[in-house]
């Protein structure tokens, strides 16, 4: 009898344990205009067209109810500087086109609802972070949210995390 119990109840967890190794840990975020951990082009930055680039979702948990990004420089001089903060995106979304707005976008410290590119006000290297998350619900938050607020709103709906890394150095005139 013990046998059939312990039999049973591997036949219960291993499947759990399976969609817990399977889902959240694949979650990828890539980029066709950069590699992580490569410069951002021109293009996407104040000194170009300061247009988002495009960006990929690979492996969105199945049971995500929406996606959130956000996009932040912890080398700012003034601490973390949010350039895009976007929520409610649709968890079918595979591909964020550039100079698109895949959701609700919130306010970052450029005082813009939109992306802001890579302006890094010195001449050393900053690193943007774009960090992705699949909540297992939409958010409902206040209107205008930054990205603190819209941080502390996906702690308790995060499924699966994942980043992409770029970097970007005003070169000096």
């Amino acid at each position: 009898m013990k046998t059939l119990i312990v039999i049973l109840a591997g036949f219960l967890i291993f499947p759990l344990l399976t969609w817990a190794d399977s889902g959240p840990n694949d979650f990828q975020l890539s980029s066709t205009a950069f590699d992580n951990g490569a410069a951002i082009p021109k293009k996407y930055t104040c000194d170009g067209g300061d247009i988002n680039p495009t960006l990929i979702f690979k492996n969105v948990p199945a049971k995500t109810r929406s996606l959130a990004l956000t996009v932040s420089d912890p080398d700012a001089p003034e601490g973390i500087w949010s350039h895009w903060v976007v929520y409610n995106i649709s968890p079918n979304t595979q591909e964020i086109i550039e100079n698109t707005n895949p959701g609700t976008e919130g306010l970052s410290d450029f005082g813009k609802y939109t992306y802001a590119g890579p302006c890094p006000a010195d001449e050393k290297p900053h690193h943007y972070i774009f960090r992705a998350f699949a909540l297992n619900d939409i958010l409902y938050i206040n209107e205008d949210p930054t990205l603190a607020e819209v941080e502390k709103a996906v702690r308790s709906h995060t499924i699966a995390k994942t980043e992409l890394v770029g970097t970007y150095q005003k070169l000096p005139f």
